[in-house]
């Protein structure tokens, strides 16, 4: 009953951080970098929320492996794209640093689980 707990409380994290995401990327003004960056990141943190809550519904040990692996090469991506949005500087320090420090905490927490999991079938 705690792993469903907590796979709630994580599913909604996950969730909300795609959503600040979109919500923090939504109001730059257009160009074709930020709108490539911008399609590319809204992507990868939506994939992130969705596939966890598919990762919650998993009827096996084995499928839920393979989706976490999915989230967490997502999670990567969300950083990866983040970290591009730094370096060109499209958006405030301090926004991304927010979306940052999350996207980093959900990307170690999922990579512990994905570990954990693959020990478990193995």
């Amino acid at each position: 009953m705690m792993e469903n707990n907590y796979n709630q409380i994580f599913a909604k994290r996950t969730k909300t951080l795609a959503i600040n995401i979109i919500n923090s990327l939504s109001d730059l003004t257009y160009s074709d970098k930020v709108s490539v960056i911008r399609k590319q990141i809204f992507r990868s943190a939506s994939s992130v929320a969705a596939n966890y809550r598919a990762m919650c519904r998993a009827r096996s040990d084995k499928e839920k492996y393979a989706k976490i692996c999915i989230v967490v090469e997502e999670a990567d991506e969300t950083v990866f794209w983040l970290e591009v949005i730094q370096e060109v500087n499209i958006a405030s320090k301090i926004m991304i640093d927010e979306l940052m420090n999350e996207s980093l905490e959900i990307l170690k927490v999922t990579s512990t689980y994905k570990n954990k999991l693959k020990s478990k079938i193995i």
